[in-house]
């Protein structure tokens, strides 16, 4: 399906940029390229000795980067996840030589829009889900071979869903008989398994469902614990990393990494150790920043944004 009906509007792409560029001729990471609104902001705020280095798991993502940036000889792209950063960085020599890394979490608005890609209840479509089309098990797939009782649990883990059980009872008994194999036939069988609310509800019964089965199979908070961890190790001292998220699961693990990267290893009781030799890695830049209530009247997608900065310490 062409790109064109499927833009992406960025999120917080000023307040990213600003905060993460600090040396126009440094070497930075796009880890979500998406369809590359902050890496041409990125590339935009650098000089010619300056270099980008991107991370997608999505064909369609790099097919759009390898012909968007062809031309420009500081911008590089690996069709991977930002969870091997460490591995492929180290084909190119440069972990430790990183000034700035920028994650953008979560699905970018061509996958959530484009029927095809089966993100979305929106409109009837096959059920995938996968961010890397090439490989793993789709959503139907994953439908048709999990456990009630795993089901159950990624549905309340991950989606926050207080019906949990009641839906992956729900779905296990439908798919004895019926295979789920579309967008709606999974939204249907939630909607039906769960109470109809007692007053008009904003969001469809089964939007924390499809977000707990996405993450589920796209293996979200596990691969951005080990990018947090790896983007840490490639970063030079005094390299900054921002991280955009949309839900509290994502944010609660930034905040976190943050947090105990900043407070350090505490000293062991009695050993002869200065308390320094265990002093943090990171410290916050700023309050967490989110998105502007224009910019939230412009894409109400922003609105569950918050961007978090760190920086490297010595």
């Amino acid at each position: 399906m062409s790109e064109i009906f499927h833009q992406h509007v960025p999120v917080l792409l000023h307040e990213a940029v600003e905060n993460l560029v600090i040396s126009p001729s440094g070497v930075y990471i796009d880890a979500t390229f998406g369809r590359g609104s902050h890496s041409q902001a990125i590339l935009d705020c650098l000089n010619k000795d300056g270099r980008l280095i991107a991370f997608d798991k999505d064909p369609e993502a790099i097919a759009y980067a390898k012909n968007k940036f062809a031309h420009d000889v500081r911008f590089s792209i690996f069709h991977s996840s930002y969870a091997r950063m460490q591995m492929c960085l180290n084909e190119v020599g440069i972990v430790g030589e990183v000034q700035g890394i920028l994650f953008d979490l979560g699905v970018s608005s061509p996958q959530l829009d484009n029927p095809e890609r089966g993100f979305s209840f929106s409109k009837d479509a096959k059920l995938d889900m996968r961010m890397d089309t090439t490989r793993g098990l789709d959503a139907a797939e994953f439908i048709a071979t999990v456990e009630e009782k795993e089901l159950a649990d990624i549905l309340w883990q991950y989606g926050e869903e207080k019906f949990s059980r009641r839906i992956a009872r729900a779905i296990v008994e439908i798919r004895e008989t019926t295979p789920i194999k579309t967008t709606a036939q999974l939204a249907e069988t939630i909607k039906r398994a769960i109470p109809k609310p007692k007053k008009y509800a904003d969001k469809h019964p089964a939007t924390k469902s499809f977000q707990a089965i996405r993450i589920a199979i796209n293996q979200e908070l596990v691969e951005l614990e080990q990018g947090l961890d790896q983007a840490l190790n490639a970063l030079r001292i005094n390299g900054r990393l921002a991280v955009i998220s949309f839900h509290s699961l994502e944010d609660r693990i930034v905040k976190q990494f943050i947090k105990y990267h900043e407070k350090g290893e505490e000293v062991p009781r009695g050993l002869p150790i200065k308390s320094d030799v265990f002093k943090g890695k990171l410290k916050s830049i700023g309050k967490p920043i989110k998105p502007s209530s224009h910019e939230v009247d412009v894409n109400p997608r922003a609105r569950s944004a918050i961007l978090r900065i760190a920086e490297k310490l010595s």
